[in-house]
């Protein structure tokens, strides 16, 4: 994976992700490395308190100089001073550090879902990919946080306390390391009875989450057929399971709380009797501040294994992710383009030569003996049932996969020698259900093209039919177009779709059922745009209904992933072959 420096190009396949998480890290280590000098010293006022606890009783039971009780107390006094700045120190040499990393990680996440092949993308879920790079990075960064923060508290606390411990008093530490390690898992054990209970409240309140969102989206439906009150039933039902869920893990929470601190506080008294009594009958050299220092680092010790121990699901859930999105970084699934051909200019010349494409799931071929040459400018329709193989076509033009046999040409040069992302500059795609995205229709339009200005989109506009309803909106060109268009008709966001096709004068143009979900009046705007997107360019159109292809240069219908027949509209059905058959279809 990587550094925030650099691309994440660490091959770390079957590699412990501890391992990929210090490479992650390596960037930052001289921060990390001061952040953790910082902590200690900031830290320290936690261990350093019963020493200095222990010396002040020392100094008052044994009268020693008053200078020693105005020493240990201006020791104490000067680190809790210097703690504020050093805290915002170690926030800002950790944290920086660690937003760095995810900053970067999510990046490469971005590049990598760029770069993967659209079998890839077919295959994965959007929800998924979206979760590794939100909710995964998250929990990265969150492990790391907590972690530094708990972790690092708990380690500087152990090892100042046993260091203490076994300087000033190493009879007892022996004591030590076996009373408090047994006394964080009694702790841990009673925490472990709550895991399950804190999973079914967890469980209850996702459901609650699922009906509330059932309930939301069935309101229509719901308001219609006056089911009201059979809806908050089932709602109140719910919301009793969360309530009676809720209560049981509150007494069980308020149960443990309860026992830790009576456990705790029991062991503490039974230690610092037992360390009085070891000082009152002399058995070992003990001072009335060592009885007072061993007493508060029992109870320190044993808090600080517990959250120590109380961290590994933390880490567990933060080490699952780091493997998370190393599945996606390195996917082998690669769009394959280096080294290849750089395109230059496409004249629009495409010729497929007995081309086959087979999925790796599919039982057959989606395409087989595919053999087509396309005229520069030339429209070529795609008719057929569903299945035939017509989106396999389009995918193979745009090269999104390529042939698994035979060739594909482009100006007579095979695509598979081709750098395909430069070929997809002179390519524009306008498909079924336009893609837009929450942004003012001017950013929408010339999406990609920072270089163009205000009159090229709107000549684009006017050529898709949509610069009368533009400019109707309030800010016009500014007007912000909402999440996916919601705030706009499917005729608008298709002729939106079309302008942003227009603006880019593609050589290569694929329609993909742009007219299929439309009513009959933004049909005929849309096809009136249409009919001035294609001119000139080499046009690929897929459509159920042969009423908008009729017009194409020629129709080639698709049977199985073969081609049928090919001709003009007339052409086809004088020919009363399947064409004919699937018009005669749409008219019955």
């Amino acid at each position: 994976m990587a550094t925030p420096e650099g691309p994440l190009d660490h091959h770390y396949r079957g590699e412990h992700p501890v391992r990929t998480l210090a490479y992650l890290f390596r960037g930052s280590r001289h921060r990390i490395a001061g952040a953790l000098f910082v902590f200690v010293v900031k830290h320290s006022p936690v261990w350093l308190l019963p020493l200095v606890t222990a010396a002040i009783v020392d100094t008052v039971v044994q009268h020693l100089p008053i200078s020693q009780l105005w020493s240990s107390a201006g020791v104490v006094m000067i680190i809790l001073i210097i703690n504020p700045p050093l805290h915002l120190l170690y926030v800002r040499l950790l944290y920086g550090s660690i937003r760095r990393v995810g900053t970067a990680v999510r990046s490469a996440l971005c590049t990598r879902m760029q770069q993967l092949s659209i079998g890839y993308h077919s295959r994965i879920s959007a929800g998924v990919l979206q979760a590794k790079v939100v909710r995964d990075v998250e929990t990265i960064e969150q492990m790391v946080q907590q972690s530094s923060d708990t972790g690092l508290g708990a380690i500087t606390v152990l090892v100042g306390g046993l260091v203490i411990i076994g300087i000033r008093t190493p009879e007892f530490l022996p004591v030590f390391l076996i009373v408090v390690p047994v006394a964080a898992l009694l702790v841990m054990r009673l925490r472990t009875r709550l895991r399950t209970h804190n999973e079914e409240f967890r469980h209850e309140v996702e459901n609650l989450s699922s009906r509330v969102t059932e309930m939301t989206r069935l309101i229509s439906v719901t308001r219609a057929h006056g089911l009201e009150p059979s809806a908050l039933r089932r709602m109140d039902h719910t919301l009793g399971n969360v309530l009676r869920s809720g209560l049981r893990l509150d007494l069980l929470n308020g149960r443990f709380a309860s026992l830790a601190w009576v456990f705790l506080n029991a062991l503490g008294v039974l230690f610092l009797t037992g360390s009085a009594l070891i000082a009152y009958y002399e058995v070992w050299d003990l001072t009335a501040g060592d009885v007072v220092m061993l007493s508060a680092f029992l109870t320190t010790l044993t808090n600080s294994t517990t959250t120590l121990m109380g961290l590994a699901p933390v880490i567990t859930k933060g080490l699952e992710s780091v493997r998370s999105v190393g599945e996606v970084l390195q996917a082998p699934a690669l769009e394959d383009n280096e080294g290849k051909t750089v395109v230059t200019e496409v004249g629009g010349a495409i010729e497929f030569e007995n081309t086959g494409f087979h999925y790796e799931e599919a039982e057959r071929p989606s395409v087989r003996d595919f053999s087509l040459s396309v005229r520069p400018g030339e429209t070529i329709a795609l008719v057929g049932a569903s299945g035939a193989g017509k989106s396999t076509v389009l995918n193979l033009v745009i090269g999104f996969i390529r042939p698994t046999s035979g060739r594909l040409l482009l100006d007579g040069a095979d695509m598979n020698t081709l750098d395909l992302r430069t070929y997809r500059r002179f390519v524009s795609v306008v498909p079924q259900e336009s893609i837009l995205f929450e942004g003012t229709i001017r950013e929408n339009v010339a999406y990609g093209m920072d270089d163009v200005d205000d009159d090229a989109v709107r000549a684009a506009l006017r050529d898709a039919n949509a610069l009368e309803f533009v400019e109707r909106m309030p800010g016009g060109l500014d007007a912000v177009v909402g999440e996916s268009g919601g705030r706009l008709s499917g005729g608008q966001r298709q002729r939106l779709a079309i302008a942003r096709a227009l603006i880019r004068n593609p050589r290569v143009l694929i329609l993909d059922e742009a007219t299929s979900a439309l009513d009959t009046r933004s049909e005929a705007l849309v096809q009136e745009a249409l009919g001035r997107l294609v001119a000139g360019r080499t046009t690929f159109v897929v459509a159920h209904r042969l009423s908008t292809v009729r017009n194409a240069d020629r129709i080639v219908v698709m049977r199985d992933g073969g081609i049928a027949e090919i001709g003009t509209h007339e052409e086809l059905l004088a020919h009363g072959g399947a064409y004919a058959g699937l018009q005669r279809g749409q008219l019955t």
